[in-house]
């Protein structure tokens, strides 16, 4: 389960869930004391930012070794993410790329223009569909110019794979909306384009899952496809599905083995090279159990398929790797919340019998990110707990790592214009400046280690994606986002430690979020349509029911002044009880699998967009330029070799351009067939 870089648009939409005032990130910013260039570019709704690595040159060279070998292992699985998003992803970018570098045709034309865009958006979504909207980006030339490019070049382009970018089909990658065949309208590519539903559901339910207690997380690691009238599964392992891609990670993998800094490390890394030679799910979860106890040593990692977003049924992880460096200050300031997760369970608003009795092992860590790969790059997440196996979980515990520079890259690269323009009043814009930084971190500490930790299934209900089925990641998401606004404003944190007057910091937190649901977030959909991405929709859902459920107590409300909307909370006390409130009622929605329930209240709250209200929102933002969206190029880092082939020491360099990043990822990276 991860943190969208979304949540903290409370302060400047261009940022991720911790902001910083500073100039506008329509232009680069340098930070005087750093002199560190953290916006590469900007297109579309998209920026391109760097992150540094602080701490990389102090490593040991056996741990710059393993952090090389993991970043490689995890750039050999790129072109997974890019097949599992859809089918024809693979030759569209290899034709894009192969006229991106060979035309030498009149390059100062719009057409030419808008090509380079084109090809820009569609790697920063690994594929043709927007990364957050997951509706298909639409190109700014027309067929006939890329027939034209296509035929300079000597690219070959054709049928489906051609005709795909223009048409009107596979318009969504992945949609849950009620009312439609979530499979078959969802272009993602897990199951075959003539796969129902209904069948999917069927299939699922007749296999073998493991024991009650314990089961497997069923069809994590195939595509479903009809042969011979039949659905069978395509197991992604070494020999199998994506085989040319996996032999090239357990390759890597097999180095990092021989530098794991511990005996523990390694064995946690072999667990997962025979997980991709076997393709066995029980070996999966042997893999999680020895990965989540795994806490020693400085260097950790995130690999695999893993989150589950992008199945429109919750069955299918999709690839990612995230390599870390543990940061040892931040680590320590924050671990009072692991070693404090029982006292929050115990006083949480759930149902008794809705809480843990046991919270096992939730170990926090604030981490410098090294590298990433798949669904986590360009657009990365903030905050990360797993294993996300719900047994595994109770009986053994979760990781939760916050990416502080990540966030700190958000920090030094992004504008303060929209708070102003979005915030009620300057009391809001004061408490936000003083305290919107540091909320938000503890938002996510807080929701990673304590909200995802919480509460517990019924005896005899299945696992979320069966009870709530479509419903189930937005639910979580959301239940996870309660857990944290309930505590935000509770005095246990400050007498922790954690903050100086909890109270200016809840008040400062509620205000973003309530903003940030009801209004800010809209700027990232079109007029006309609804929301759909599973954070977004959370977001609403929580924002919209608190807001109605205080209306009689005016508990939020809602401003008119000189033809805008402001959203203004009248008794941060009354909304605390009601966070609390939804939360008791999202956890029994959980814990007894009611289906009915969850779809009330998505599709009641957070969904629909009041369109004037839309409207207003769009037109306000129109005076900033900068993006909406946030991703990342990632660092290089390049092995210094002696005579005998062997490294001795390994150097980390930014890389100048997004284009010439993934260009060089295409060219050494590209481990699967295009055909």
């Amino acid at each position: 389960m991860r943190i969208s870089q979304f949540l903290g648009m409370a302060l400047a939409l261009t940022l991720a869930l911790s902001c910083k005032k500073g100039a506008e990130a329509d232009k680069p910013v340098v930070t005087e004391e750093k002199g560190f260039e953290y916006v590469v570019d900007q297109f579309a709704d998209l920026r391109i930012l760097r992150y540094q690595v602080p701490g990389f040159d102090e490593l040991s060279l056996n741990e710059k070794k393993l952090v090389y070998y993991l970043t490689q292992a995890g750039l050999a699985g790129r072109d997974i993410i890019w097949d599992q998003n859809y089918r024809h992803n693979l030759q569209i970018r290899e034709a894009l790329e192969n006229v991106y570098t060979t035309f030498e045709g009149d390059k100062s034309t719009a057409d030419w223009k808008e090509f380079e865009v084109y090809l820009k958006r569609v790697w920063f979504s690994n594929g043709i569909h927007h990364h957050y909207s997951n509706d298909k980006l639409k190109p700014g030339f027309a067929a006939d110019y890329l027939t034209y490019l296509l035929k300079e070049t000597n690219t070959e382009l054709q049928g489906e794979a051609f005709d795909v970018i223009f048409s009107d089909s596979d318009v969504k990658k992945v949609n849950k909306k009620k009312g439609v065949d979530n499979v078959a309208a969802s272009a993602v590519n897990f199951y075959d384009p003539d796969i129902t539903d209904a069948e999917v559901e069927a299939f699922y339910a007749a296999v073998d899952k493991g024991s009650d207690e314990e089961p497997i997380e069923a069809g994590l690691n195939t595509k479903l496809v009809r042969e011979n009238g039949e659905l069978v599964e395509k197991v992604y392992k070494a020999g199998g599905m994506y085989g040319e891609a996996i032999s090239e990670i357990v390759k890597w993998l097999e180095k990092a083995v021989e530098v794991a800094e511990n005996e523990k490390q390694a064995n946690t890394l072999k667990l997962l090279i025979s997980y991709y030679q076997t393709g066995s799910l029980d070996t999966w979860d042997e893999y999680a159990i020895s990965w989540v106890n795994s806490t020693e040593g400085n260097i950790d990692w995130i690999q695999g398929f893993v989150e589950v977003y992008n199945d429109p049924k919750g069955y299918k992880g999709s690839y990612e790797s995230i390599i870390q460096i543990k940061d040892f200050e931040m680590s320590r300031q924050m671990a009072v919340l692991s070693d404090n997760a029982q006292w929050f369970e115990d006083n949480s608003p759930l149902i008794e019998e809705h809480k843990k009795d046991n919270v096992v092992g939730v170990s926090y860590k604030t981490v410098v990110v090294a590298g990433e790969a798949g669904d986590a790059s360009p657009s990365t997440p903030i905050g990360v707990n797993l294993p996300n196996n719900n047994w595994i979980r109770v009986k053994h515990g979760s990781k939760s790592v916050s990416l502080g520079n990540i966030i700190d890259a958000y920090n030094n690269a992004g504008g303060s214009g929209r708070l102003r323009e979005f915030a009620n009043d300057e009391e809001e814009v004061a408490l936000e400046l003083a305290y919107g930084e540091l909320g938000d971190k503890l938002h996510t500490a807080l929701h990673e280690v304590v909200g995802h930790a919480s509460g517990q299934i019924n005896p005899g209900v299945g696992q979320p994606k069966e009870t709530l089925k479509n419903y189930s990641s937005t639910l979580e998401e959301g239940r996870a986002d309660l857990v944290a606004l309930y505590y935000l404003m509770d005095p246990k944190i400050q007498e922790l430690g954690l903050v100086d007057d909890y109270e200016k910091l809840g008040k400062a937190t509620y205000d973003g979020y309530i903003r940030n649901g009801l209004v800010t977030q809209l700027i990232r959909i079109e007029l006309g349509d609804d929301i759909e991405e599973d954070h977004m929709v959370n977001r609403q859902w929580v924002s919209a029911w608190v807001f109605e459920k205080g209306q009689a107590d005016n508990v939020i409300e809602k401003v008119s002044r000189n033809g805008k909307t402001y959203y203004n909370i009248n008794d941060y006390g009354k909304l605390r009880e009601l966070f609390g409130q939804l939360l008791r009622e999202t956890q029994r929605i959980k814990s007894e699998g009611d289906f009915q329930a969850a779809q009330d209240l998505v599709e009641g709250y957070g969904v629909k967009v009041n369109q004037e209200l839309h409207a207003e929102v769009l037109e306000r933002n129109a005076q900033f330029t900068s993006a909406p969206y946030s991703g990342f190029v990632n660092p290089v880092l390049n092995p210094v070799m002696n005579d005998a082939g062997e490294i001795t020491d390994v150097i980390l360099v930014q890389p100048e351009s997004f284009e010439e990043q993934m260009l060089d990822y295409s060219e050494r990276y590209s481990t699967l067939s295009s055909k």
